[in-house]
């Protein structure tokens, strides 16, 4: 019953703002001077306020690049914080113009909801996290725990799916917010604790003595994250899909945020038509920016690796390597057509 309900309310949301959805966004953005961003409500590395109020992260940095895009400032932005329950409505109503907060990419999502994703910011996959003290060293041998999970995600599906398949028991402990998840894992209310990999790292940052819990090496899922959009403007998807390829055809370039000045005196057309100084160029007017929207990404946030890096990797308390979100031509899967 709870789960029809609020698919009748997803589908009303859908039907009673259909008007925004097919509004110019663009023009709605350039009027009020800021990208609104909805982003998670505090997950490391990801989307967090520091105490002055001050945004950072990976998502963050998804934001910030299509405002720098826009504007030449990654600095126009505010954010709005969403659960997991509300985020996809606060984007189909028009509170905000895109959604960048660890959302998985699905076929239900792209089509009954009236969103739309297409770039992938980052590749994952559902894990595990148990305390060392329950001496376990696969997902296999947790028949009978209890497991702390956030609803109305995919990480509930999943997880009821994996011990379905492998003939296991579990007690599933359920709550809406991200916080009284980590409270109940926090406090010994459950055994275990799952979701996107990348969110365990970042969750194990926040427990008390993080060195006593360890991410168990099962992967169970296909987890692509990326932004959504409204479905209804294909000028905006356009924009948002293409600032994300943007940060990734920089680093296969090898332009970063400290070469870009530079680099704008190469003699490699491809380059110089990706910032805007190639003669012929006009990819940005087409996407109703201007031509340096490219150069301003970089400027202002720099790569694809020097965001991910900055944030989340090896260097940073996640030390989470590229993986699945290394370059392509690295044997990774981070690959953007080509811009021209």
């Amino acid at each position: 019953m709870k789960k029809t309900l609020l698919s009748a309310a997803i589908g009303a949301a859908v039907l009673g703002f259909a008007s925004a959805a097919s509004a110019a966004t663009l023009d709605n953005v350039k009027s009020k001077g800021f990208v609104q961003c909805g982003v998670n409500t505090g997950l490391a590395g990801f989307a967090a306020p520091d105490s002055g109020g001050n945004w950072t992260g990976f998502d963050v940095d998804y934001c910030r690049a299509v405002a720098a895009a826009i504007f030449g400032d990654p600095s126009k932005v505010k954010y709005t914080p969403t659960t997991a329950q509300v985020r996809f409505t606060a984007l189909q109503s028009g509170e905000i113009d895109l959604l960048a907060r660890n959302t998985t990419w699905t076929i239900s999502r792209d089509t009954a909801l009236g969103l739309n994703f297409r770039y992938v910011n980052y590749y994952d996959g559902q894990g595990f996290m148990v305390p060392k003290s329950l001496n376990v060293n696969s997902a296999l041998e947790l028949s009978g725990a209890a497991v702390c999970v956030q609803s109305g995600t995919t990480t509930e599906l999943n997880l009821a799916d994996y011990f379905k398949a492998n003939n296991l028991q579990y007690n599933p402990v359920v709550f809406e917010k991200l916080e009284e998840v980590n409270a109940a894992y926090q406090a010994g209310r459950c055994d275990v604790y799952t979701t996107d990999q990348s969110g365990l790292y970042s969750l194990r940052l926040s427990l008390s003595n993080p060195d006593e819990h360890i991410i168990l090496p099962e992967i169970i899922s296909k987890e692509p994250l990326g932004p959504a959009v409204r479905q209804g403007d294909d000028q905006w998807f356009d924009i948002v899909t293409w600032a994300g390829y943007a940060l990734v055809q920089a680093e296969e370039f090898g332009i970063t945020q400290a070469n870009v000045d530079e680099m704008k005196n190469s003699t490699n057309p491809d380059i110089r038509r990706f910032l805007g100084v190639e003669a012929d160029t006009k990819i940005g007017t087409d996407l109703g920016l201007t031509n340096d929207w490219a150069y301003n990404i970089v400027k202002g946030v720099g790569n694809y690796g020097e965001v991910f890096e900055r944030n989340i990797g090896a260097n940073t308390p996640l030390k989470i390597q590229r993986g699945l979100n290394a370059l392509w031509s690295k044997g990774g899967l981070q690959y953007a057509p080509p811009v021209r």
